[in-house]
Formats: structure tokens, sequence, C-alpha cells
């Protein structure tokens, strides 16, 4: 039987991280502080364990080898490992200037796929800001000079952000979150990041962190992003909840669902669903059985499991292929 599998999260602890993932979303750790929580993940670096029914205690990763990848759906027949890896991202202090590369220059550099993401601002303090691209279109000579020269910061668009706002990270966009922004972000299955600026930081070894210039020169895009920080669909009623397009692409679907009393939705056999509570309480209903789900909850619903039901009330990503 295909059920609904409910995901603890691998946890990471940057330097950047804070608090927030233990005191309002549950996340329970050793660790000083979190900066992020992998809320489905089947990456190397940190993968999500099954937490209820039959598959208590297994790697999600194991569970889909067992299982065959036809639980994942049609649209992930394409890619050869899993695709996709979502985050919460706790930003106490500023993250590094970073920018991912595409598909083509992963492969062949890092063995493994680009980093194409999206960001939606949870939560934010008021003023806070983050980094999306450049203010104006550059030569790949100035960038270099200006990494070299610390002035990179004159020329990179500053945005302020509020509570809501959608932000599309594509490939060879140079980017960095800023102080006081908690995110959800979700994104190709890939764990490479060019760092180019880190505000003179040094790691935990007392000596400053590695940046990747060289790399970061032959993947970033030099000219300003035209993209709005905005969703891409307007606000759809529909029974019992409200339903938004937030971003589209070949590597993902997502969507938040503003949930009042009741949402009945449906996997079917072209994709696995995600589910992520951001906040409210509410219960999964399937079948003869029910999970129970918090704020800060994970759930992959796998393809094809049919229809099923969300009651109470809160807001939830679904992110789909």
């Amino acid at each position: 039987m295909r059920y609904p599998l409910k995901l603890t999260a691998p946890l990471k602890d940057y330097l950047w991280g804070g608090q927030r993932l233990k005191q309002e979303y549950g996340k329970q750790s050793e660790l000083p502080k979190i900066a992020e929580s992998w809320e489905l993940s089947c990456h190397k670096d940190g993968t999500s364990v099954i937490t209820n029914g039959e598959a208590a205690g297994m790697l999600l990763s194991d569970y889909i080898e067992q299982q065959g990848k036809e639980i994942l759906g049609s649209n992930a027949g394409s890619f050869e490992y899993f695709p996709m890896l979502i985050k919460l991202i706790d930003a106490a202090d500023c993250l590094s200037v970073q920018v991912h590369p595409d598909n083509e220059y992963a492969l062949r550099a890092e063995g493994e796929y680009g980093k194409t993401e999206m960001w939606y601002i949870v939560d934010c303090e008021e003023g806070a800001s983050l980094i999306y691209g450049f203010d104006r279109e550059i030569s790949r000579e100035e960038f270099a000079r200006r990494i070299e020269e610390n002035t990179l910061l004159e020329v990179v668009r500053q945005v302020p952000v509020h509570k809501g706002d959608v932000f599309f990270i594509e490939a060879g966009t140079l980017h960095a979150i800023g102080k006081g922004i908690l995110i959800a972000e979700i994104q190709q299955n890939s764990n490479t990041t060019y760092r180019v600026y880190d505000f003179g930081r040094v790691g935990p070894d007392g000596k400053p962190r590695q940046l990747h210039v060289e790399k970061a020169l032959e993947v970033t895009s030099l000219k300003p992003v035209s993209r709005k920080p905005e969703p891409e669909g307007k606000p759809e009623q529909k029974r019992g909840y409200t339903d938004t397009l937030l971003a589209h692409c070949e590597y993902f679907t997502v969507r938040r669902l503003e949930i009042e009393y009741c949402a009945q939705l449906m996997a079917d056999a072209s994709s696995f669903q995600s589910l992520l509570v951001l906040d409210g309480e509410m219960e999964l209903d399937y079948g003869f059985d029910s999970i129970a789900l918090f704020k800060g909850d994970s759930v992959l619903v796998p393809a094809d499991m049919g229809e099923y039901e969300l009651t109470g009330s809160g807001t939830v990503l679904l992110s789909s292929l």
C-alpha cells in the first residue's frame, strides 16, 4: 500500500544559522544553532528519514530504491536520481554572496546536477533585504576586479523583502539571503555552491572560508534579473482553501495552499507531492488512516496514491514535478 510518508529532516549548523527552527518549528537537535533543515532530501550530504507506518526508520532514499521509481511518478522518468531538495533556512546572519552552476557545467565539474531554486519568504525582520543579481550589466573583467577589490556589493541588487515574496533563482544568478530572513527553498537536488564574497568571516578553524572565484566567473550571469519577486499566479479560491501558484519550471512546481477548513487533493500518476506545513495544525486523511500535522512537518505523498484530504487550518507548500 502506498501511503503518505512523514519525514524527519537532516539539520545543518552553518555559522550564519539561528534558533528559530528549534524554537518555532519543532526541530530537535543538540546542535548549537540550526541554519538549514532539509525537509525533503535524498542527497548524499543528508537524507530524510521516514517516521511513520511500515517504513518507519528507513532512509527515504532506501525506501524509493526498494519500492521503485514509479512512486515518484512519470515526470521523474527523465531524472537519473531524486530530482528535488526542499529546505527551511533560518538566516540569523547574512549568507555569503554566491552562485550555482547549470546542469552542463555542474555535471562536468562537480559530478552532480546544477541548481535552479526558488525562495518563499516565510517570515522576515522589518527592513530585511537580500541580494538578487546585479543592478546593471557588468563585464566579466569588472566582476573579477570587484571580487578582488572587495567592492562587489557596490554593483549587486539589494531587494527589500516581505513575508510571502517569491524569488526564482535560475542557475547562474548571483544571490545572497540577508540577515533576519526565514525561507522555504525548493531546488534541484544539488549541493554545489560557488562562494564569491563572505563579508570577511572565518570558519570554525579560524581561517577565511574558501571562495570559488574562478568557477563563479565561468557560470555567473552578469545581467540584472528581470523577474519580479512575486508569485507566478493569482490566488484561486477553492472549496475550503486558497491555492496560489508560486513558481513553475522543469524542475519543480510549487503552490501555496492557505487552508481555511479543508482541502481535497489528489496525487495522480504524474508526480509525487511534497507537503511542508508552514503554520497551523491539520489532519492528513487518506483511506482509513490519518496523520496529525503541525508547523514544520514535512510529508511525501507518493505518486498515484489517489485522493487525500487536509482538514484544519494553516499554510502548506505543495511541491511536485
